[in-house]
């Protein structure tokens, strides 16, 4: 076999990943998953899109600031500002890539640029050559790619390389494209473009068919050597392909693709609960490569062969994607100096002792219910600690529920509102629904429950239960997340750190709606 060819990983996470309604990450959450793609050796780490918001900016700017190794990259529309923007956000970076693009579909060129075909290849031309007078690594994509004419995109593409770009990305935005379809066109822009040889060819599949690791591969297979794709295949609708499955479908199948990646696979599964924790996202237990079950043998048949020879059912080691290989256990007797020592580890550093200390108060707190404290744990603890950008407008200062057969549930709490305590009751059809009734007694915030999601961090029934509590008011969605050995606490949690993002002044906008 010949030496293998480079399969460059784009992560775009933070960007697109963060398009998922609710999925809406602060800018320490930001520069924590940044150091676990930059660990787990990501090339290039899409870090937001930085004419969105000031927020989404400063985030960019701090991840930029963070990150040495990875190249860190910003979307910009193919206008002035947004490259301006994405340019302003880098500055601290060590490698920086400006990504533009534009759209070449002909619905999106009527109906939404409302552009004709000569002015789309003259607007791209335009923001290419601005972007490079920034940066060298510049990125540009054919949005809608999937549905745009070949020869127009033969011709945009063309254009784009000789201003400058040296990625061109063709996404199937819509996740339209069929696999044996998405590789055909990837193989023809590859051999019908003259400069071709002169761009890395990038391929960004969304997942509205269930097609999107399916069409990035078959791309990989007829010459694409960057792929776009996201930790748990968060994204916008259905998603985008998943990282580890690409990885993991490349390395596994060596035989057939010849390609080799530069990421360190054991960070695999710690990486994908850290954004599970970060966005309230859980991942479903029969997901690949990463979800609970992705290595269990319940069926006597698969025990018996696994145990005899893995391989005959197992075609990954569990370890080699890192299952079981975080397993430092820390309990009430661990001290400061090896709770900030395993937190640095971990990706986790405090701008401020006091910062610490508060995290260290909680670990200790935890200690005292739970006698074996995870990694998992950690990172659900922190994700409470770390400065967040929600005021404290409530808080839940005590909560006691009750609950039997054949008795209406109640719950009673003190809850704090801007510093004035309350002390309320709700009845419910359960203790949780009675908790989050006696809350809203006090906030009346109007809002509506979009989402309330329950998910065991750890094994064991002393696990700590995470809980994600989406509201939607106003056309606004935010998600809010609590973690405790009780549920009905952690709910409680949950809630009203949710209707303190309600209160923040930060509005998340996105020029684009529709993702590359």
């Amino acid at each position: 076999m010949s030496t293998p060819d480079r399969l460059v990983i784009f992560d775009t996470t933070m960007r697109d990943g963060e398009q998922s309604p609710g999925a809406s990450m602060t800018r320490e959450e930001k520069v924590r998953i940044g150091k676990a793609l930059e660990k787990m050796r990501v090339d290039v780490i899409e870090a937001g899109f930085a004419a969105a918001s000031p927020g989404d900016f400063a985030s960019i700017e701090a991840v930029a600031a963070a990150v040495r190794e990875s190249t860190v990259c910003s979307l910009a529309r193919a206008v002035d500002n947004d490259i301006e923007r994405a340019a302003a956000s880098l500055a601290k970076a060590e490698r920086a890539r400006i990504h533009t693009f534009i759209a070449t579909s002909p619905i999106h060129m009527q109906y939404k640029l409302r552009m004709q075909p000569d002015q789309v290849v003259e607007q791209a031309v335009y923001a290419v050559k601005k972007a490079r007078s920034f940066v060298e690594d510049v990125e540009f994509s054919c949005e809608d790619a999937g549905r745009s004419d070949m020869d127009f995109l033969c011709r945009i593409i063309e254009a784009a390389i000789n201003a400058g770009a040296r990625t061109i990305n063709i996404p199937d935005t819509v996740g339209y494209a069929i696999p044996e379809e998405f590789g055909y066109k990837i193989k023809t822009l590859l051999e019908r473009i003259p400069n071709a040889d002169k761009a890395i060819f990038s391929v960004h599949c969304h997942n509205d068919l269930g097609l999107a690791v399916a069409n990035s591969l078959a791309a990989v297979a007829n010459g694409a050597r960057q792929v776009e794709c996201t930790i748990n295949g968060l994204g916008e609708r259905a998603g985008n392909a998943a990282l580890e499955e690409i990885v993991m479908g490349t390395r596994t199948r060596s035989d057939l693709f010849n390609i080799e990646t530069n990421i360190d696979t054991t960070h695999i599964v710690p990486t994908s609960r850290l954004v599970s924790t970060v966005t309230g996202f859980p991942v479903q237990p029969n997901k690949a490569i990463v979800g609970a079950n992705a290595f269990a043998h319940e069926s006597g048949i698969h025990q018996d062969g696994v145990l005899k020879h893995r391989e005959t059912y197992e075609i990954m080691k569990a370890e080699d994607v890192g299952w079981g290989a975080n397993k430092m256990v820390m309990g009430k007797h661990s001290g400061r100096a090896a709770f900030r020592s395993r937190l640095e580890e971990l990706g986790v550093s405090f701008e401020t002792d006091a910062a610490l200390n508060e995290a260290f108060a909680r670990f200790k707190d935890l200690a005292d219910k739970k006698h074996e404290i995870f990694d998992e744990d950690l990172q659900a603890l922190v994700s409470e600690t770390v400065a967040d950008i929600a005021p404290d407008v409530f808080k839940l200062v005590s909560l006691s529920s009750q609950s039997a057969t054949g008795e209406t549930p109640v719950a009673e709490l003190v809850v704090s509102k801007d510093g004035t305590e309350h002390k309320v009751r709700g009845e419910g059809s359960g203790p949780v629904d009675a908790a989050l009734k006696a809350i809203e007694q006090v906030a009346e915030s109007g809002a509506s429950l979009q989402l309330y999601s329950v998910n065991a961090i750890t094994q064991g029934t002393d696990s700590q239960g995470e809980v994600t509590v989406r509201l939607e008011k106003g056309g606004r969605i935010v998600n809010g997340n609590g973690a405790d050995t009780d549920i009905v606490v952690a709910s409680a949690k949950a809630y009203i750190h949710a209707l303190n993002m309600l209160h923040s002044n930060v509005v998340r906008q996105h020029p684009q709606n529709d993702g590359v």
